[in-house]
């Protein structure tokens, strides 16, 4: 697929550039300014499940409820055009995959930290219908979202137990142990697997479902069945916001917090907001592909464990889930796979990043703390262990 991946190479070497400063955004005037500029929530997001939380404080007006006004959201098509309308402060909140993160506040020293989770899950590996085995995408291509991004890490991880050769230049032809990835957006996965031009892709939901209910594929593999209750996405904001206007600041992630409560309780209605005939339109999906994902269901969950989707019946099987406080193990644990895992680019930052720093400084907990006792504590979203925890990853 050489125009796919010279699209995918353009979208990542755009994003490098932008968080290297090698282009110059516009700038827009400082946050910091008039009252009503100041009670402004401007989000942007991607269509995917990651950035719901977000997305139901909008529709539910709990921003508002904070005394704080919230522009529609804006809808971004990928990961550089949110990022470029985040460094330009055209908007002030959104949600980015956790290696982003990382990449953006240490490889690129960009003044931003994360706030909170967004969700827990929401990911999985889908094949198409006569890939039985991760061994059989050995001399096949395999579709990821972007190189930052817990589909990578978890990915490499499930290729490598298989014993599979990881590529991530284009190559000619792949020998049988091989398997070739290519960054791609999320709406072309589905097409290039019923095209048969990949073999599988791995992203957020509700790409996985949408497929399922089309017949083009089928799961393979949960990511939360290889890292137990990984973060995603996570709500990423300004520096100088958390510095300079902590009080928004914490109305902010208030109103997210009480967002993923207000989810846990209400699939069904969650699944109808964010589907492509609710009011806003947020995404493009049917109700049907979100309430695969959202809404708990027994007959499915039996033929994931027997087909091998899941195989860890005592981890938590929800497909996406909801907790909003950014442990710090998770961190710690992410940096030691990105060490291991193969990305393009200069990744050379990672050596010298030391996880247990990284865990405390790229992450700003006090808001989400704050926020979740006053929702009624970590148990009200199904915590248990207090404020840290043990993170579980077995590929």
């Amino acid at each position: 697929m050489p125009f796919q991946n010279n699209v995918s190479r353009r979208e990542f070497l755009k994003l490098s550039a932008l968080l290297t400063g090698a282009i110059t955004v516009p700038q827009v005037a400082n946050a910091v300014g008039e009252k009503a500029a100041d009670n402004r929530v401007k989000i942007g997001y991607l269509p995917i499940t990651d950035g719901a939380p977000l997305l139901i404080a909008h529709a539910k007006k709990l921003y508002e409820a904070e005394g704080l006004e919230a522009d529609k959201p804006v809808l971004f098509r990928s990961w550089s055009q949110i990022a470029e309308a985040f460094m330009a402060r055209q908007i002030n909140l959104v949600h980015l995959l956790s290696p982003i993160t990382v990449w953006a506040r240490y490889g690129s020293k960009f003044p931003a930290r994360v706030t909170a989770w967004n969700h827990m899950a929401g990911s999985a590996l889908t094949v198409a219908l006569d890939i039985n085995s991760v061994k059989d995408l050995g001399g096949k291509s395999v579709a990821i979202p972007f190189w930052y991004s817990i589909h990578n890490v978890v990915l490499q991880k499930i290729l490598r137990k298989a014993g599979l050769k990881i590529i991530t230049k284009p190559k000619p032809k792949l020998a049988a142990d091989e398997t070739s990835l290519i960054v791609m957006s999320p709406a072309d996965m589905a097409p290039a697997l019923a095209q048969k031009s990949i073999a599988g892709f791995i992203v957020a939901e509700p790409f996985n479902a949408a497929a399922e209910l089309k017949g083009v594929g089928k799961v393979l593999r949960f990511t939360g069945d290889v890292w137990n209750n990984h973060a995603c996405c996570v709500v990423f904001q300004h520096q100088q916001d958390l510095d300079e206007r902590p009080e928004w600041s914490q109305k902010v992630v208030n109103a997210i917090v009480k967002a993923q409560l207000w989810m846990r309780d209400h699939r069904p209605e969650t699944a109808a907001i964010l589907a492509n005939d609710g009011e806003n339109k947020y995404t493009p999906f049917p109700k049907a592909a979100l309430e695969r994902v959202l809404i708990p269901n027994a007959e499915l969950d039996a033929a994931y464990l027997k087909s091998g989707a899941n195989t860890h019946s005592a981890w938590n099987r929800a497909r996406i889930d909801f907790q909003p406080y950014p442990f710090p193990s998770y961190t710690e644990a992410l940096i030691k796979e990105l060490r291991e895992t193969i990305v393009e680019g200069d990744n050379s930052f990672l050596k010298t990043l030391d996880p247990v720093f990284a865990a405390r400084d790229l992450i700003d907990e006090r808001f989400a703390r704050v926020a979740i006792e006053k929702a009624g504590g970590l148990s009200a979203f199904g915590v248990t262990g207090g404020w840290s925890r043990k993170e579980l990853i077995e590929a």
